[in-house]
Formats: structure tokens, C-alpha cells, sequence
């Protein structure tokens, strides 16, 4: 390895996004720590990335809530929780900051300035960083592989492309207090929430995929966020079945453990999407940001993902459904 273990006992990763970002990133983490498992690692994410932190302490030691800078979208700039931050970096001494963000433009400078160790990641044309712990940000792969890459520059070999998504026992406890009428591989988990609009599939077209395997024998569990309501009862309207509406009834752990033990999911590509992907649910994914090389899991016989801004053809979806689900017992 390029950063010898007996040098780098403290290591910051840099990934302020979301769900499904983090998740693309766990096979990178996954491999970090079995480089460096005496390591301390803390990652610098978003406030909710706590909870991820907490589910993943296997790979990650403690958090600190990165609170935004000028050009980054993910949340508002508080130029004081700034000050504080980047008072905090320097008080850390980390030995090795990774950059997981993305191409560097902003970010590279930024750590830079903050930082009184190593850093590595990805740099690309505008913010070139010397030396060998850079390497181009890659384009058109997945983001699973893009950051594999990334580490492997660093001389630390993949320990699998799989994702993860630990459940806890409270969590499995929390759903069976649901009751639900339903039998394991007996449903199919519809989630037609999504950060942003312009990511959504119509409604209808969940409900008549939903109609559809309700009419081979499933039961349908229509899951969401509180926020997701509104979307998620236009589906459950249009359908001419009666689905299970679990609409903000349960946390991220419990709709785990529903896609877990489910017959298929279809979704958007959004962060539930990767946990079918790490619980190895058949899924139908939907693509409304045309990035599906980026996104998309990487068995493609267990998940089907379409690209809807290429080739908006529901009848297509449907038979690329009728792959994964048969007839119910």
C-alpha cells in the first residue's frame, strides 16, 4: 500500500450525500477497514448519516456532521458551524482524508484548506491535485466501481462489489409488531417516493405494476416517508386492488427488513433500490435521472433497471417484470 498501516491511524472520509450514495460506498468502506483495521474512521456526512454510521459501525468508528459549504446543494451554508468544522479538522490531525464526493471541483480545495494530513480521491480537469493518491474521476461506471477504483490507486485491494444492510433485532422486532397480513416472498414492496419530482414514475404506473402482481397472487405493501404521502395514495388510488399502505409507519431498518423478506420491489432508483440490491430482493428499478450505469445494482438478472428518460415504454417494464415474479402459492 502506498499509506502503510503503521502511518495512518486516523482516517476521515469525506461522503456528504445521501442514502443511496452511501450504500454505493459501503464495498469501498468494506475494504478501507480491512486495510486498516486498527484505524480509527470517522466519516463527514450529512446530520442523518449518524444513523448510518450506527448500522455500519462495523466499517466506521464515529461521525461528524459536515454543515455544508458555498456550491455544494446538499444543504444550506452556515458560515459559522463553518468556522467551527474547520477548527474541528484541524484539532483532529487526521493522517488520510478520502475524498468519496465526487470529481473534486470545490471539494478538493476545500479539504485542502482544512486539512493538516494526507488526502487522496479523485480530482478531474480544473482541479488537478499532484502526486500519486489522485486518480480521474471515472466516468460512465458504476459508483460502487468508481470508488473501488479510487482505493485500489491506493494500493488497497476490494474485498467484494456486494452491498450491505445490517438489520437489527429491535428493527425485526418493530415489524412483526406491525401484524402484517402478509407471508415472507408471499408480497411485493412498491416504493414510488424519491427525493425530488423529476425523479418519480407517474403513479398510475406503479399502481397498474402493483395491479399486475396483484392479480397473480401477491400482496401488495405500499412503503414511504411521511413526506412521500401524497405520492404514495395517488398509487394506492388508482389500483383496483387493496394494497397494505405502511406509508410512514415504519423506519429505514424495518422497510429493510419488508424488502428483505419480499418477492420483489419495484422502485425508483433511489436509496431502497441498493437495499433490495443488498438483500439480493429481485427489483424493478426506474431510472428518471438517466444515469443507470452510474446507479443500477450490478446483478442484472436479479434487478431489472430502465432507463425511463430514453425509452418510455410501460409495456417493456412489464415484461422486464414478468422475468422476476411468477405465480403466488
Amino acid at each position: 500500500m502506498k499509506l502503510k498501516p503503521e502511518t495512518v491511524r486516523k482516517i476521515a472520509v469525506f461522503r456528504a450525500l445521501q442514502l443511496g450514495d452511501m450504500l454505493c460506498a459501503v464495498p469501498a468502506l468494506r475494504a478501507l477497514r480491512a486495510a486498516y483495521p486498527a484505524a480509527h474512521i470517522t466519516l463527514l456526512g450529512l446530520p442523518w448519516a449518524a444513523s448510518f454510521v450506527s448500522r455500519f459501525s462495523a466499517y466506521i468508528d464515529s461521525f461528524i456532521h459536515f454543515p455544508g459549504y458555498p456550491g455544494l446543494p446538499e444543504q444550506p451554508f452556515n458560515e459559522r458551524e463553518w468556522t467551527n468544522f474547520s477548527q474541528r479538522m484541524k484539532q483532529e490531525n487526521f493522517d488520510l482524508i478520502l475524498q468519496m464526493q465526487g470529481n473534486g471541483s470545490i471539494v478538493n480545495e476545500m479539504l485542502q484548506n482544512i486539512s493538516t494530513g494526507v488526502i487522496a480521491g479523485f480530482h478531474s480537469a480544473g482541479n488537478y491535485m499532484p502526486g500519486d493518491l489522485f486518480i480521474q474521476y471515472p466516468a460512465g461506471i458504476s459508483e460502487i466501481l468508481r470508488h473501488l477504483l479510487m482505493l485500489e490507486n491506493l494500493g488497497i485491494s476490494q474485498r467484494g462489489t456486494d452491498l450491505e444492510f445490517p438489520i437489527t433485532d429491535t428493527e425485526v422486532k418493530n415489524l412483526e409488531l406491525l401484524n402484517l397480513p402478509v407471508k415472507i416472498k408471499n408480497y411485493v414492496c412498491v416504493h414510488p417516493g424519491s427525493r425530488g419530482s423529476w425523479r418519480q414514475w407517474p403513479p398510475a404506473n406503479f399502481a397498474s405494476l402493483a395491479d399486475h402482481c396483484a392479480e397473480n397472487g401477491y400482496q401488495i405493501i405500499v412503503t414511504g416517508t411521511r413526506e412521500e404521502a401524497t405520492i404514495t395514495r395517488q398509487v394506492v388510488n388508482r389500483m383496483s386492488y387493496s394494497p397494505v399502505d405502511l406509508t410512514g409507519q415504519t423506519g429505514l431498518g424495518e422497510i429493510g427488513q419488508l424488502i428483505k423478506d419480499a418477492a420483489l420491489l419495484i422502485s425508483n432508483c433511489t436509496g431502497v433500490s441498493h437495499i433490495a440490491a443488498a438483500t439480493k430482493t429481485p427489483s424493478v428499478v426506474i431510472s428518471m435521472d438517466g444515469e443507470p450505469e452510474r446507479w443500477a445494482p450490478l446483478d442484472t438478472t436479479l434487478h431489472k433497471t430502465i432507463d425511463w428518460t430514453k425509452n418510455q415504454d410501460f409495456d417493456m417494464v412489464l415484461e422486464e417484470m414478468q422475468h422476476l415474479v411468477v405465480e403466488a402459492e
